[in-house]
């Protein structure tokens, strides 16, 4: 097969990442970059290139025909990109979530399978061997685990910018929850029967209906139970901000970020995804109730940073193309995180618990 030529649509954090992959490796071949903005210059001068420019991504598409699209835009905007991507023949890698809505979602998934192109969405935790590890040790721990996890993020500048767009059509446990959720469901592989969430709006700067702290909690059929909370905004405590731990009744495992969790850094990309040491506990007593054996640390200081995630899912997305990957369960992984984060929010707006 010749290159792949990709069209980039959306050059913001995500899409300028997206974009370094496909610019780096000799599969791809970028043929145009879209934005409403100024961003598509800046990702251009970056890379010191010279790909072709474009506000509207309609146009893009009738004039570039690529055969495959990244879109890193507002999940809002998710669905009807992907659709028309799909409708004009390319394959489609699609930041999470797959939409805003599940129905959206699950057109998405239909037009695929119509279409016979590949949908990858950017599951990145999927790619990164410290979480793979993570969810390894977690299997180990028998049953029922506890599962708490939370990425608070105490945004300024830039970032808030970013995470009141986002706000716009999604709140902060439904756009970063779904990373979350899909590694719990990983670490049960059981059916989650029921969510209940709550939420707090601490600012005026995001619609009456929508909210800027929430935190969630599942419970799975085989007794599991697990939490996330997220919040975004300059007034979010960043004391605790990076949260990963689970325990089961042979122990526990954690994920010690020393670096990535220090004071400042909670609105961090690659802070997101930084792992350095996973630490396992025994829980296996002696005669006298003392631990019989130590705890395990085990260093990840070779893990990649967070553009190299983002190669490794343009390789995934190249591999899913080129090797004809049956990505079922992929999408159907995609489509149960979202519910489920849907249901989150629906608690939230509610008051209720929600049965799954």
């Amino acid at each position: 097969m010749d290159k792949i030529r990709v069209l980039v649509i959306g050059c913001g954090n995500m899409g300028a990442s997206h974009a370094m992959a496909y610019h780096q490796i000799p599969d791809f071949e970028i043929c145009g970059l879209v934005s409403r903005g100024d961003s598509k210059n800046k990702l251009n001068e970056r890379m010191q290139a010279n790909y072709a420019l474009f506000d509207d991504y309609e146009k893009a598409l009738e004039i570039t025909h690529p055969d495959a699209v990244c879109i890193s835009t507002y999940p809002d905007t998710h669905e009807v990109i992907a659709l028309k991507s799909l409708e004009a023949g390319c394959h489609v890698f699609i930041e999470k979530p797959l939409a805003d809505t599940v129905p959206g979602s699950e057109k998405i998934i239909t037009k695929a399978q119509e279409t016979g192109k590949k949908v990858v969405v950017g599951y990145i935790l999927r790619h990164h061997p410290s979480w793979e590890r993570f969810i390894e040790e977690a299997q180990k721990l028998g049953k029922p685990l506890v599962m708490r996890m939370n990425l608070n993020q105490q945004s300024h500048g830039f970032m808030w910018d970013v995470h009141r767009n986002l706000m716009k059509s999604l709140s902060p446990i439904v756009d970063c929850g779904v990373h979350y959720i899909d590694v719990m469901c990983q670490m049960t592989r059981s059916k989650p029967l029921t969510v209940s969430a709550i939420g707090a709006r601490l600012t005026e700067d995001i619609s009456e209906d929508n909210y800027n702290y929430g935190q969630l909690q599942i419970r799975f059929e085989d007794g599991s139970v697990g939490w996330y909370e997220a919040g975004w905004g300059p007034m979010v405590s960043d004391n605790a901000f990076f949260i990963k731990d689970v325990f089961g009744p042979k122990g526990a495992v954690s994920i010690v970020a020393k670096s990535a969790g220090a004071a400042g850094k909670s609105d961090d990309v690659d802070s997101h995804t930084k792992t350095e040491s996973i630490k396992v506990h025994y829980a296996d007593l002696d005669d006298k109730n003392h631990f019989s054996k130590q705890d395990l640390w085990i260093d990840m200081t070779d893990e990649p940073d967070h553009q190299e995630l983002c190669n490794r899912e343009q390789r995934y997305f190249l591999k899913a193309i080129k090797e004809d990957l049956d990505l079922t369960d992929h999408l159907a992984d995609a489509l149960n995180s979202l519910k489920i984060a849907f249901a989150c929010d629906e608690s939230v707006k509610t008051g209720k618990m929600v049965r799954l």
